[in-house]
Formats: structure tokens, sequence, C-alpha cells
């Protein structure tokens, strides 16, 4: 079989539109080959049975220092890569059953249903802001950042005051993970605030050793360094921010364009809503892998070595395992979409932005029943964390 090219994705129509590409790659079967000169990676993986199965299969494993010393020169120049493989986001083995075991204590779904009370509240708090705002509003600046903002920074222990202060920082780093982000000017800025959050979390890690508080920063700063070394504890730190709010802040970009389209959803069960919103516009469409050994997944062969992305994205519209793929049905059976991943490495906030999105989105539209848009939306064009940069509504019918 002939291999396709990731290129023709990052192209202006495909990027308005990458669900057209993905159905296309449906009719090839569940994986291909690719250009590896040209796109940089060996295999896509895109059929739903197929990623399913590379995710739990241990020969497949996340890009970490050893694959990176092996295959990259000089990656460790580069402040943000150094950090991040740091993190329980980009280790294999015994790391990262250590990590994960200290960070599954926390995102229980038992500790979860606990913060619902404090999500309600945070969410009361900014529509409160939105009720007093004068004309349009940017619904991405004033509640679908700051809401997965607040409540990750609750969970952690990051000042109020400060959380405003880290959207540019994730958004640099955010940036280098698109299929075509990793050039020098996003290189460069991603390092720079990354040295700029390594700086922040070490004086605040430094402040709870002395003045410790009811929050996760308190009682990771507890643990001896067996259990989690200084570097481990920074890194977690930075990429747990990151990665606490930008998928809910793009559930509840996408998932308001929904709502405000289909208003016959707005009576239905929000559980099977959020469920569906992450099926239909996955807030990211892609995962990398390595084959530590000759194999294959999908009927293509993979060497060991080889690189696989793996298109969540895609997988979500999968015609064999969604009927009708392109049509939004929260009232699918079975409907276990992968955005967040399976296996070992399954997302550990998964149930955290489960139930922000059930939570919020009912007070939402109770509060505001006639919150409308304010002009076209347009489309999200990024590949990878795909979701709305600004988004604006306007704010009628408040009621008290």
């Amino acid at each position: 079989m002939s291999a396709v090219s990731l290129k023709a994705l990052q192209s202006k129509d495909w990027r308005r539109d990458p669900y057209a590409y993905y159905a296309e790659l449906h009719q090839r079967g569940e994986a291909a080959r690719l250009d590896a000169v040209r796109d940089g990676y060996d295999v896509i993986v895109y059929g739903y049975d197929a990623v399913e199965r590379l995710l739990k299969d241990p020969a497949f494993r996340l890009m970490d220092t050893g694959y990176m010393d092996a295959h990259a020169s000089r990656w460790r120049d580069h402040t943000v890569l150094r950090i991040l493989k740091d993190s329980v986001f980009f280790v294999n083995g015994a790391v990262h059953a250590r990590m994960r075991r200290l960070f599954n204590a926390v995102f229980t779904p038992r500790r979860v249903a606990a913060l619902e009370p404090a999500i309600a509240r945070l969410t009361d708090q900014l529509l409160d802001r939105l009720a007093a705002a004068r004309g349009p509003v940017d619904f991405m600046a004033e509640f679908a950042f700051p809401l997965p903002s607040n409540v990750i920074g609750e969970l952690l222990g990051v000042p109020e005051e400060d959380r405003a202060w880290f959207r540019p920082r994730v958004r640099a780093i955010g940036e280098i993970f698109e299929l075509d982000g990793s050039t020098w000017p996003n290189m460069r800025a991603a390092d720079a605030a990354t040295g700029e959050l390594l700086e922040y979390f070490a004086a605040l890690a430094a402040r709870r050793r002395v003045e410790p508080g009811d929050d996760l920063l308190s009682a990771l700063v507890a643990l001896d360094r067996e259990q989690l070394t200084d570097a481990e504890l920074l890194a977690n730190l930075i990429a747990l921010f990151n990665a606490g709010f930008v998928t809910t802040t793009h559930l509840f970009g996408c998932g308001l364009v929904i709502l405000l389209e289909r208003p016959d959803l707005r009576d239905g069960d929000w559980s099977a809503f959020v469920e569906e919103a992450l099926r239909f516009a996955p807030p990211t469409h892609f995962l990398i892998r390595y084959a530590t050994e000759d194999t294959e997944i999908g009927g293509v062969p993979v060497a060991r070595g080889n690189s696989v992305v793996v298109a969540i994205g895609a997988a979500n519209r999968d015609p064999r395992r969604f009927p009708d793929p392109d049509t939004f049905d929260p009232a699918r059976p079975e409907n276990r979409p992968l955005s967040f991943g399976a296996g070992p490495h399954f997302c550990l906030g998964a149930a955290l932005t489960r139930a922000e999105g059930r939570v919020a989105f009912p007070r939402l539209l109770d509060r505001f029943p006639d919150l409308a848009l304010h002009g076209d939306p347009g489309v999200p064009t990024r590949l990878q964390f795909r979701g709305y940069e600004t988004l604006a509504v306007t704010v009628t019918g408040r009621l008290a």
C-alpha cells in the first residue's frame, strides 16, 4: 500500500476540516505508512480498534529520554523538552508506574466527585462576571480558560491571582506539539516559557514547604526524594497545570458552539452530551509512540525504532466503530471515544474534565438561556490541541 502524507493535512483547507482527511484515511484501512523524510514519522494509525490496541500494547512506548538520546541530537539544549521528559506524561516502565501511583491517589473518581461543589462555586463566580459584562464578550477568555485554570489551580495550590499569568506560557508550550510546530521560533518561546514556569513553581514549592496547605503541591513536597525527586516535582507541576485545563478549555469552546447550533440538546443527559462532544470534537487529535520491537499494527509492518502518529481524532470518527460518525448524537450506544487515550497512559484528568463539563454546561445555560454567538465563530485551524482561540458571545436574558 502506498504511503500517505501528513503534509497534505497541514494545508489550509485540511486544517479547517481534518475530518474529511480522516474519512479518506478510513477508506484505506486502519493504518498506513508515512513518508518519514517529509513527515518526520514512519506510520500513522487511525482505525479505532488499531488505535486502542496500540495504546494498550507494551511494544509501543512514549518517546522518553532514551528514545530522544538515540534519535535526536542536541534535544537537551531545549529547556522545554528536558523538563517535560521528566514528567509522568513522557516516562515509561517502572518510572511511570512510580509516578502514576502518586497521582492516581489524587485523580480518583471519588476525589473528583468531592470537587464538584468547588466546580459549581467557581462556575457561578465566572457567570457573575459574565452577567456584569457589557456588549459582546470573549467566552474563551472569560469562561472557558479561567474555569479549568481555577479548578486545577485549586487542586494544585496555585494562588488565584497568579492563574491568568499562565495562559500565554501554556500557549507557547502547546505550539511545539503541533505536527509542524517544532520550529526554531516556537522552540525558543517554549524554552523561555518553561524557564519562567520553573522559577514560579520552585518558589511556590519552597513556600509550601514552610506554609503547607490542603492542596496537592503541599502533599507532594512532603514526599521523600525516593518517591519524587525535585526535578520530577517541578516537571510534573508544569505538565499537570498545562494538561489540567487545555483539554477542558477546548471542550467548553467546541461544546458551546454545538449547543448554540442545536438548542434541542439542552434538555438531554449532560454526561452523554460531554462524552459525545469529546468524540465529535476531541480537544487532542494526536499522540506519538515508537516501537520497541519489530511488530505490526492495522496490517502495517512497524520496525523497531519506528515512530507512530496515533490519530485519536480520526479514531473517534471511524465509521467501523461509530455509525454515521459525522453526526452529533449523544444517544449513541456504547459511546467510548478514545479522547483520553487508553492503557497505562490513560489521561489522569479524564474524570475531572468530564465533571467540569457536566457541572458547568447546565449552569451556564440555566443562567443565560438566551446566550448567543456574536457573528460567525469560524473554525479552529490547529491540528493538535484543536479548539477556538476566541469565541464572541452576547450574554442576554441575564437571570439573577
